[in-house]
């Protein structure tokens, strides 16, 4: 009996630190939580100074990164997954952010469908598909400054035209 309550004091220790998600979208109680802050706006130069491209992944965005960006009235916002947060927000022809290293880098147009801040490239390309909620497929190939390889990925996009 005593090697039981051992076991089970052991698996309860273990377990503890199971409900300590603070990845953006995890459910909490809003109570014992402060409101998130938004990360630093930097340009990619300050961003990704000193980081290993091959760890540069695209991130979601808080509801607080996006009010620090103006929102996204009349902007096109493009997510991993249909029901995800917020991973590029951009206006066509015009401006972009992107959530990298833990920091929101605005980019720039420089062409149709594509957007850089310094070294870092960021592609934007329909895809003639759509998810099961009725979005349009899109893909997007990020290129960090320095790498060998563009870093592809393929989610969902719903452009706000108010």
């Amino acid at each position: 009996m005593k090697n039981w309550s051992l076991l089970v004091a052991g698996v309860a220790i273990a377990l503890s630190g199971c409900n300590q998600n603070t990845a953006i979208g995890n459910d909490r109680e809003a109570q014992l939580d402060p409101a998130p802050t938004p990360v630093p706006i930097e340009p990619a130069s300050q961003a990704l100074q000193n980081v290993a491209t091959a760890i540069v992944k695209p991130e979601t965005m808080s509801d607080a990164d996006i009010q620090a960006i103006g929102g996204t009235a009349g902007r096109c916002v493009y997510r991993l997954t249909e029901v995800g947060f917020p991973t590029f927000v951009y206006q066509p022809d015009s401006e972009a952010f992107i959530k990298l290293n833990g920091k929101i880098i605005p980019l720039s147009a420089d062409g149709p469908d594509r957007f850089t801040s310094g070294e870092l490239l960021v592609t934007t390309r329909l895809i003639d598909e759509e998810g099961n909620a009725g979005l349009q497929a899109q893909e997007i190939i990020v290129v960090p400054p320095g790498a060998k390889d563009e870093l592809g990925y393929r989610g969902y996009v719903r452009c706000d035209d108010a």
